[in-house]
């Protein structure tokens, strides 16, 4: 009998393999969570936070309390109705335990619990049970006192119920601690306060009226008296004062924030809109059931509708068009504005690999319907307001005009003709994107180390002259005469701004920014970044951009050499060599200093170099920064750095 047939005839019933409770989620976390790193980790948070927000969309909970703890755990809090704790009919447990150790267990199923649902996408708390190291879980309600622990899902005896503290009658709610699992988290269960407080900010904003505190009580945060860092997020104007956060550093066309909140068929629409007059682009944020909709969706659709459609009537109305006239294009509508959109949907449908994507068709009509009657009422009792909207929409509408023109000159261009790329792209010969990268350095000098350096098969090297523009403070038709922008945008196959990204024409896989380790290097490349971020966000949010890490010194002794690539590399090689030892010591200001071979040995070898990915975790907050640090107003550029520059070693500063 063969191999083969051997392993054929052993399979039977008892080869299949049956998991029980949550041993799935243990067995395949990835399938519930996303991913075992840093997002999975904090996801965690977030499904133990939602269930308590979604207690304050009942109308039951108006105060949540996150805290962060030294042995590594996170304490959840609410004063919400507390998870019931009497006997499920149908497991012959407590509901508590229910909850906690069955998958897809909860309210939020059927017309029971709630009526609309923030986490109803996720996969609850029995996946953070199953998770953790252990969790407990202490729940006030009709006066009395139910605690139980879990330890890796499992509960660890039964629910043990007692009368409450004296003086607490009457209080409810529910608290859940829990620590992640080190063997599920393998690269760290240490949670990130930023990333944590972004999130909780945001939920803040989303459910005006809820007080969010989040404390990090970790040695490591603890003030010089010993108490704990503490953050209070609680917004009464909601949405309102979330656009107005965005907004802080720019200047609003007019003061006043427009404002819907209303609700049909059961679905309710809430949509802060403010432009500004410095601003070239739209920032147009999403939600729904509190859930950050990246990829858009039909309420998304429904609002860009309604805006192209009621502005245009309004132009005509008070003159600003013809009939005869083009109609304003939905781009030139939303130049400059700033909006935030959340629905409320009972039974919500998500779409796209990340569920990130609203589907419901019927939201797109709510959403053009009522945001256009209370837009409409707005704008009539405003008319100046629609006067400033209306003269920005037209200068935008020419400047795209003038913009056009350009970018036709772009595109009758071919990347390989001279005319456009006057010997700067050195290509590399291979014609597949996937395998093919591309180095944007900076000057002739390191130009030259790089080609010279780089495995021509799939590395190819683009130079820039002097430092691009600053295309946050840039309306479209200079930046498309701009002869460094136009090498950038055919070299790469960028396509135009606007339009949507089209992956297939862009020529490399990988774009690596690669730039000098000096304060003009950093400009650079912080201009670039600004760049790929205003002209074409898919490039970062798909993976596509790098920066490349070289060495900073290089320590010779004898006839052997270390790269060293940052202070700490440098302290840790000189203390290996012991006291007065012989040694000399290369610092890298530029990367024209490096010869082409050591550029390839530190820097472009995909066997030994090290490159960082660019990532948006926040994209309110990197909204937020860039137009703080590239934008117009210099106060409040000049009161970050001062903030900031107490978190750096000042003493390092290459200036």
């Amino acid at each position: 009998m063969s191999e083969a047939t051997k392993v054929e005839a052993a399979y039977g019933a008892e080869q299949i393999q049956v998991l029980e409770g949550l041993e799935p989620v243990r067995k395949r976390p990835g399938m519930y969570i996303g991913t075992t790193g840093p997002r999975g980790l904090h996801h965690l948070v977030y499904e133990v936070v939602d269930n308590s927000v979604d207690e304050a969309l009942a109308g039951h909970c108006d105060r949540i309390l996150v805290a962060l703890n030294d042995d590594g755990s996170c304490l959840v809090t609410d004063n919400g109705r507390g998870i019931p704790t009497d006997i499920h009919p149908r497991t012959g447990r407590s509901a508590l335990e229910t909850v906690l150790t069955v998958l897809h267990a909860g309210g939020k199923f059927g017309s029971g619990g709630y009526k609309v649902s923030g986490g109803l996408h996720g996969v609850g708390i029995s996946v953070v049970n199953a998770l953790s190291e252990w969790v407990e879980v202490t729940v006030h309600r009709h006066d009395q006192v139910h605690r139980q622990r879990f330890e890796r899902g499992l509960p660890i005896g039964t629910l043990r119920s007692e009368p409450g503290e004296p003086g607490e009658q009457g209080r409810t709610g529910t608290t859940v601690c829990f620590k992640p699992d080190i063997e599920i988290f393998s690269g760290g269960i240490e949670f990130d306060y930023a990333t944590l407080s972004a999130r909780l900010r945001e939920l803040a904003y989303l459910n005006g009226g809820v007080r969010i505190v989040f404390r990090d009580q970790r040695t490591a945060a603890l003030g010089e008296n010993g108490e704990p860092h503490e953050e209070v997020y609680f917004y009464e104007g909601g949405i309102k004062e979330y656009v107005a956060y965005i907004n802080a550093q720019k200047d609003p066309l007019h003061p006043n924030i427009i404002y819907v909140n209303a609700e049909k068929d059961g679905v309710q629409v809430e949509a802060a809109l403010q432009w500004c007059v410095d601003a070239y682009s739209d920032s147009i944020l999403g939600f729904a059931n509190n859930i950050r909709t990246v990829d858009g969706g039909t309420h998304i659709e429904g609002l860009k509708t309604v805006l192209t459609r009621t502005l245009n009537a309004f132009a005509k109305k008070r003159g600003k068009r013809k009939d005869a006239d083009a109609n304003l294009a939905g781009e030139n509508i939303r130049e400059g504005l700033t909006a935030v959109l959340s629905v409320k949907v009972p039974e919500p449908e998500f779409e796209g690999q990340t569920k990130t994507k609203l589907g419901n068709t019927e939201v797109r009509g709510i959403v053009d319907s009522l945001v256009g009657e209370a837009l409409g009422e707005f704008l009539e009792f405003n008319p100046s307001v629609i006067d400033l909207i209306l003269e920005k929409a037209i200068q935008a509408f020419n400047a795209a005009e003038a913009a056009r023109r350009a970018r036709e000159l772009v595109r009758r261009k071919s990347v390989l003709e001279s005319s456009t790329l006057p010997g700067k792209l050195a290509d590399c010969s291979s014609r597949d994107p996937s395998e093919s990268e591309i180095y944007i350095v900076e000057g002739d000098s390191a130009g030259g180390s790089a080609k010279q350096g780089r495995d021509r098969r799939f590395q190819a090297i683009l130079p820039l002259r002097g430092k691009i523009l600053n295309i946050e403070k840039t309306d479209d038709a200079k930046i498309y005469k701009n002869s460094e922008i136009q090498a950038l945008i055919t070299g790469l196959g960028l396509g135009i701004k606007g339009e949507e990204f089209d992956t297939k024409s862009l020529r490399y896989h990988r774009i690596v920014i690669m730039t000098d380790a000096d304060v003009d290097g950093a400009h650079i490349r912080t201009l670039l970044l600004t760049f790929f971020y205003r002209y074409q966000k898919s490039l970062i949010e798909g993976g596509y951009i790098y920066i490349a890490c070289p060495p900073l010194y290089k320590v010779e002794r004898g006839k052997n050499h270390t790269y060293c690539y940052n202070e700490s590399d440098l302290r840790k090689t000189l203390d290996g060599f012991g006291e007065k030892a012989n040694y000399t010591i290369q610092r890298f200001k530029g990367l024209g200093e490096m010869m082409p071979k050591q550029l390839w040995e530190t820097t472009m070898d995909p066997t030994t170099r090290t490159m960082k990915r660019v990532e948006v975790e926040d994209a309110l907050e990197a909204d937020r920064i860039f137009t703080i640090l590239m934008g117009d107003k210099v106060a409040p550029r000049r009161e970050f750095i001062e903030t900031h520059s107490a978190e750096l070693d000042m003493a390092q500063l290459d200036i």
